[in-house]
Formats: C-alpha cells, sequence, structure tokens
C-alpha cells in the first residue's frame, strides 16, 4: 500500500505537534515544583513561569541525556 505525499506530511506535522505538547504538558511539575520547593528555601531564587520550565526541561534533556549502548559479547 503506496502512502500519499500530503498524508504522509500531515502524519508528520501531527507527531511533531504531540511532541510539542506533550513536552509543555510536562514542563508544569518542573514549574510547579521549582516555584513550591525552591522559591521559600533559597533566597535569590525566584518564581519561573510555564515557558521558562519549558526551557529548563529542554536544557535538562540536552545536558543530562543518558546514552546506552549495547555490546555483543
Amino acid at each position: 500500500m503506496k502512502m500519499d505525499i500530503s498524508t504522509a506530511i500531515g502524519a508528520f506535522v501531527a507527531m511533531v505537534l504531540l511532541a510539542v505538547l506533550l513536552s509543555f504538558l510536562l514542563s508544569w511539575p518542573v514549574m510547579w515544583l521549582w516555584n513550591n520547593a525552591l522559591v521559600g528555601a533559597i533566597n535569590g531564587v525566584n518564581n519561573i513561569e510555564w515557558l521558562q520550565a519549558w526551557g529548563i526541561s529542554i536544557l535538562c534533556g540536552i545536558l543530562f541525556k543518558s546514552q546506552i549502548t549495547k555490546t555483543k559479547e
């Protein structure tokens, strides 16, 4: 069965939008933890907005990405 090019592009756009929506949804706990745990505990730490929490999540994903490699013995 051959896939139409417009169907493939539509599926790709839908997957990208779903990934962005999921990343925004997963940034909410980061914002909540930052604002409710760090702000009161450490002097000089300010509240963050949702987009800032999203940026922190992306940055941590880049910096602390795990690389698991399997080797054959």
